[in-house]
């Protein structure tokens, strides 16, 4: 039996030019981040624009960036055709390398334009959330990226799933884990984090992103082991086991890792990217702090060092505003302003 389609992967087609669902939902993702880091940049005041060059320059570096490290992981499968590295339309990308090359765009960008890395990365965590979560459906509409085999009755009866998820997880006559909506709901879940603690007094700058790292971590690590196509290589047995055993509580909840072939691998390169991560964000959390960098709050005013990128003063825009109010009240004189007439002066003594 061969898939089961519920949704056409072509969205349009434009003469001999196929417009992809994929590529999409995408583009849908990364505006949404965006206008999401805009809301919040707004309420300190920064410039929209801030966030619209990150965009333009985040989204080609984390391309290149995905690209990349999905090859370095499949060599082997490059290294005697080089140029087919450039076809990318074929497939083959890793939001780690992804979230690499944002970074390394957004630590570049900000530094040019004077702002704190840590401050902007805050604003742009919630927004790397819903991108994420919304990206994923893209690989729900190319069928892949799903997780190991499940029932039908799973998706339907204990799931409650609606139709157009269950026909598109059957792949070939058989019934797969949803892990692209696994991950979104996680994702969804750590947004819903953010806007609660995120003016908490608590929280300092650089802590909401750093957090996003390791709210993502957590959930990749788990849902990951559910795939069937995950990127692994072959590790010593003491790392194997202790990856598994760290994901073993899954099976409390009566789920299976997915299939791994032992001739291509025993670990899961996502998982053990996961774990780096999550050790690495908690331990920038806590030197941070001792030495003293953390003590910036979220809710503090950002402010560029560069001053022709500083947001005008709070007075000035009020005034921009208000058509210039106080200088219109400032020029009309008061009751006590007023001469009276001599033979009227309050004040004369008689």
């Amino acid at each position: 039996m061969g898939a089961l389609l519920a949704i056409n992967p072509i969205a349009f087609s434009i003469g001999p030019l196929a417009v992809h669902w994929y590529g999409l939902i995408l583009g849908l993702g990364a505006v949404t981040g965006m206008l999401i880091a805009m809301r919040e940049g707004k309420r300190f005041g920064l410039p929209q624009e801030l966030f619209m060059d990150i965009l333009l320059f985040g989204v080609p570096s984390a391309i290149i960036c995905a690209r990349l490290y999905y090859v370095a992981f499949q060599w082997d499968q490059y290294k005697d055709n080089p140029l087919k590295i450039f076809a990318i339309w074929e497939g083959g990308i890793a939001i780690y390398g992804a979230l690499i090359g944002a970074v390394i765009c957004g630590v570049v960008y900000t530094r040019i334009k004077g702002y704190s890395f840590w401050r902007i990365a805050d604003l742009c965590a919630p927004g790397l959330l819903a991108g994420q979560l919304i990206g994923r459906w893209g690989n729900f509409v190319n069928q892949e990226a799903y997780g190991g085999e499940v029932s039908e009755s799973f998706l339907r009866d204990t799931m409650h799933l609606p139709n157009f998820i269950v026909n598109q997880m059957n792949i070939e006559g058989v019934f797969h884990h949803p892990t692209f909506l696994y991950e979104s709901c996680w994702n969804l879940l750590g947004i819903l984090l953010i806007f609660v603690i995120r003016r908490r007094k608590f929280v300092r700058a650089g802590e909401i992103f750093i957090g996003y790292f390791i709210w993502y971590a957590i959930g990749r690590f788990f849902i990951e082991a559910l795939r069937t196509d995950s990127l692994a290589f072959q590790g010593p047995g003491w790392l194997a086991s202790l990856i598994h055993g760290m994901w073993t509580p899954m099976t409390w909840f009566g789920f299976e890792e997915g299939y791994l072939d032992p001739a291509y691998g025993n670990v899961r390169i996502s998982q053990l990217v996961a774990i780096l991560f999550f050790v690495i964000a908690i331990a920038l959390i806590v030197i941070r702090r001792m030495n003293g960098q953390a003590n910036i709050r979220y809710s503090d005013p950002i402010v560029s060092s560069r001053p022709e990128n500083a947001p005008p003063a709070i007075d000035e825009r009020h005034r921009a505003e208000t058509g210039s109010e106080a200088d219109r009240i400032a020029a009309t004189p008061s009751d006590t302003d007023r001469t009276p007439p001599s033979g009227d002066d309050p004040l004369r003594k008689e």
